[in-house]
């Protein structure tokens, strides 16, 4: 593995700034996710408290914690998180609300279509990179409408109150949302608003030995809600996917208009996914180490490219 790890790194390296690559344009490779307890991270996202560091987490068979990252993937603590079970985490969101500085986890995964309620955790961040505990500011234990589904993209619309939520095995995606402070304790139920316009569909003409990744990489892994609130980014195992909002339109409105769409590079397993600060990109790595995090130019709204932030 590290000899793996070493020859993506040096090949990563030599590339990792070329904007002009046709198979993925505009990236920057930041780093190598080498730490053996960082196997099987589904979630990003960058922290609102402290610059500089990624939140991240690994998938469900794995214990209750979330690691604090450097921007080159590297650990600097580990928090193990009390009073909640891990089902399946399959994303996280960071966000703030009335100057308080939150994290968001999907325990949202449903491979098999069992699920009858599904749970959102919220954060405080802490104040410190230390390894310590966390306990959950509060908890959003939902259903769908109409019976289970796969989810595994899950963003944050702070200022609208809102938690979106995107299905992930449905032909077009659906888009849901949930309120983020609920009234009471009770199951809430997860409203749908509109369907993702302009995601690749799978192919239909696939020979019988394609691969697994051939036929699911038109799912989605995960979303994010720019900084400004204004564009949700939306992740599969192949496309980045850019849905900007109009004035005050909502998001049901914004997404059923076609996105840009940015072709990733290389990872394996697309899974996490989150907004820089500034907005110019998005950090993106895989499920499976060794993997590389890559921070994505967004194109920029005039059609040119911002500068991703170094």
């Amino acid at each position: 593995m590290a000899a793996i790890a070493l020859g993506l790194a040096v090949a990563l390296a030599g590339c990792g700034d070329r904007g002009s690559d046709a198979d993925a344009p505009g990236h920057r490779w930041m780093g190598m996710l080498l730490d053996p307890q960082m196997n099987e991270i589904s979630g990003l996202a960058v922290s609102r408290r402290h610059p500089g560091v990624i939140w991240m987490h690994d998938d469900g068979g794995n214990p209750e914690r979330l690691f604090a990252t450097d921007e080159s993937g590297s650990r600097l603590a580990t928090f193990g998180v009390e009073g909640v079970t891990k089902t399946d985490w399959e994303d996280m969101a960071s966000f703030e609300l009335d100057g308080t500085a939150y994290l968001l986890v999907a325990d949202t995964g449903d491979n098999g279509g069992l699920r009858r309620s599904l749970q959102l955790h919220v954060f405080e961040e802490p104040e410190t990179l230390e390894n310590a505990r966390l306990t959950p500011a509060w908890s959003i234990a939902f259903r769908w409408p109409d019976g289970a589904r796969d989810c595994e993209a899950v963003a944050v619309d702070a200022e609208a109150g809102q938690v979106l939520l995107v299905s992930k095995k449905r032909t077009p995606p659906e888009l849901f949302s949930l309120p983020l402070r609920p009234y009471g304790t009770g199951l809430q139920t997860a409203s749908p608003i509109g369907e993702l316009a302009g995601v690749p569909t799978p192919a239909t003409d696939l020979p019988e030995n394609a691969s697994r990744r051939l036929r699911v990489e038109h799912q989605v892994t995960a979303a994010d809600v720019a900084t400004d609130g204004r564009t949700l980014a939306v992740m599969t195992y192949k496309d980045l996917l850019l849905y900007p909002r109009i004035g005050a339109e909502g998001w049901g409105q914004a997404v059923s208009r076609a996105p840009t769409l940015v072709a990733l590079p290389w990872l394996p397993q697309a899974e996490a996914m989150g907004w820089n600060r500034d907005g110019s990109g998005v950090f993106a790595t895989g499920e499976f180490i060794p993997a590389p995090l890559y921070l994505i130019r967004a194109p920029s709204r005039d059609g040119g490219d911002d500068p991703a932030s170094d």
